[in-house]
């Protein structure tokens, strides 16, 4: 597994390169529950209106480890680049939530 940087886009395609091979489909998911102390400021602020920080912040923190999991995965396929990267969530039960972060392994070579 190399520690180089390894290209992650939404793009279907990396401009300048040439895909010279395709590893597969990986993925990186995370279940987060909410937590009592968050849920009662989180009330409290919905009172008054607004962003709610605190559950912004845990969805970012989600969504963050899914995609350094789907990273490492896609390292020890041999990639150095995953195209065609989403996210997607889906409710385990009513104060849980996992986050999915998928995407095509390859490896690309400058043109």
């Amino acid at each position: 597994m190399s520690d180089k940087e390894i290209i992650v886009t939404t793009l279907e395609y990396l401009s300048g390169y040439k895909i010279k091979k395709v590893l597969g489909i990986v993925s990186g998911s995370t279940v987060r529950a909410r937590n009592i102390g968050r849920d009662i400021v989180a009330a409290l602020r919905n009172l008054a209106g607004g962003e709610v920080v605190e559950y912004t912040e845990l969805l970012a923190s989600s969504r963050n480890e899914a995609l350094s999991r789907m990273i490492e995965k896609a390292k020890i396929l041999g990639a150095n680049a995953v195209l065609g990267v989403r996210f997607a969530t889906s409710s385990i039960m009513s104060s849980a939530a996992e986050i999915v972060a998928y995407g095509t392994a390859v490896v690309a070579e400058p043109e």
